[in-house]
């Protein structure tokens, strides 16, 4: 798309991406090599945290913005999970609570004290269990505290009410493994797309599916939800194997509005929309270029600005939340870019050229905010309600004062919709019947190196027992 002339006037033509300098980004991190697609990286106003590669179960690091620089190997960590932590996502409302999700079938939610961590973290404030195979995918509700969507490998999603610790309602509409979740603006909607190439817009209390459409042209990986525009984005690959975007009416799914091819390269494409400014990033996966559209409302809808291009390619990116930009640097949106040949985190500013240092409203209009709109009660009755908008004019920020509670709850049977989740197990995958496989035959070798050394030491002490009985002081 990169080759349309640009004709059309844009408040947003000249946005550029700014790399912050070496010292203040994050270095000496060990960034997982788990190839599972997600960011491994969620940010905040407060903290930046990233899975790490570790032994023996899965880890990840939380550390304050402002300790930037080399990052000591000893570091404390999050490492309670039995398995590699495959997603983590900040709580929006509650800025020292962070979610996490693990291969060993369970979503965690941690609360980091105030200043960071002093030690390693291996108790969870909250453990949740209802998923009976990996969970890949965790998401905060957009407008209720403590409400948490998770979907795990067994098909399902799990709506969590964490002001109980339990799940209290189950999508079971898909056939195959859940690639991505994005709500509309209000929650009240969620689009996800599967491996079984359909993409569905489900209402999430009902798990009624809405809108399904079976992508075959454009088998679909992303989906975000474009604001308040009632219109849906997908990233995925066209026939010919190249990345291509779509953009879709949620009300109708049966065709999508465009098809854009982007290019050849074999990378997933990440999408992220900026409801306030229009714009949509795109950022491909092993590669190091992010490039920046603006999404209008009359064709041709989506319109290319820029590309922000880097050498080092980014293995996950992380986003700030608004009310945590620099305003008076003109800062739209900022990324955490994960480089992991270099073990390093990069806040990557994209910023719209102003000469004058005054707010620059017309660039930051009112923004959801850091309080929630329903309670999770409210919300599972059947409420919607918009987010609570919030000014970025200096002086005008409120943190919020919520407090997590902590539930104490016992690893038992888990009954949604009068069905056993933890006895209700879909038949294995092939890659799943492949990694049990190998886990034994690894498992058959440790047995026989232990046998075989058993047997070693049984001979040596034999033989030390005849030379004793040999020796003249035994004669």
């Amino acid at each position: 798309m990169s080759w349309r002339p640009q004709y059309r006037s844009s408040k947003f033509r000249n946005v550029y991406g700014k790399v912050a300098s070496r010292e203040h980004c994050f270095d000496g991190i060990p960034i997982t090599k788990n190839v599972h697609d997600n960011h491994f990286c969620a940010v905040n106003a407060r903290f930046l945290a990233i899975v790490t590669e570790s032994a023996g179960g899965g880890s990840f690091l939380v550390i304050p913005l402002e300790r930037t620089g080399r990052i000591e190997p000893n570091y404390p960590k999050i490492c309670g999970h039995q398995g590699n932590v495959l997603d983590i996502k900040w709580n929006p409302f509650i800025e020292n609570i962070i979610a996490s999700c693990s291969e060993d079938a369970s979503v965690r939610i941690w609360e980091i004290p105030e200043g960071g961590l002093k030690k390693n973290m291996t108790e969870a404030v909250l453990e949740l269990y209802g998923h009976n195979r990996r969970v890949g995918l965790v998401e905060w509700h957009p407008t209720t505290n403590n409400i948490l969507f998770s979907a795990g490998y067994d098909y399902k999603v799990l709506i969590w009410n964490l002001d109980i610790g339990e799940p209290v309602k189950m999508i079971d509409c898909h056939t195959d493994v859940i690639l991505c979740m994005s709500f509309n603006t209000d929650g009240s909607l969620l689009a996800t797309t599967c491996k079984d190439k359909k993409l569905r817009v489900v209402e999430p209390r009902s798990g009624r599916v809405l809108q399904e459409a079976s992508c075959k042209n454009h088998r679909v990986n992303r989906v975000v939800f474009l604001g308040s525009t009632k219109r849906l984005l997908t990233t995925g690959v066209s026939r010919w194997n190249t990345r291509q975007i779509a953009l879709w009416d949620q009300e109708d799914l049966s065709m999508p509005l465009i098809e854009e091819e982007i290019d050849g390269l074999s990378g997933l494409l990440f999408p992220f929309y900026d409801a306030d400014t229009h714009m949509l990033y795109l950022a491909g996966k092993g590669d190091g270029n992010i490039r920046y559209y603006e999404i209008g409302s009359e064709k041709p809808y989506v319109s290319y600005l820029m590309e922000f291009r880097s050498p080092a390619p980014q293995k996950g990116l992380g986003v700030m939340p608004k009310h945590g930009l620099d305003v008076s640097a003109c800062e739209v949106f900022r990324f955490y870019k994960l480089v992991t040949l270099k073990g390093l985190i990069e806040p990557i500013s994209m910023i719209v050229p102003r000469r004058s240092e005054t707010y620059q409203e017309d660039i930051y209009p009112m923004t959801p905010g850091t309080e929630p709109a329903l309670t999770p009660d409210e919300w599972l009755s059947g409420m919607n309600r918009d987010p609570i908008l919030m000014s970025l004019k200096e002086g005008s920020k409120r943190t919020s004062k919520l407090v997590f509670k902590t539930v104490t709850r016992e690893k038992k049977s888990v009954v949604v919709n009068g069905i056993d989740l933890l006895e209700n197990v879909p038949p294995r995958t092939e890659n799943e019947l492949l990694r049990m496989f190998f886990r034994q035959q690894d498992e058959i070798r440790r047995l026989k190196d232990e046998l075989s050394q058993r047997d070693i030491r049984i001979r040596q002490l034999q033989l030390e027992l005849k030379n004793l009985r040999k020796s003249p002081k035994n004669n």
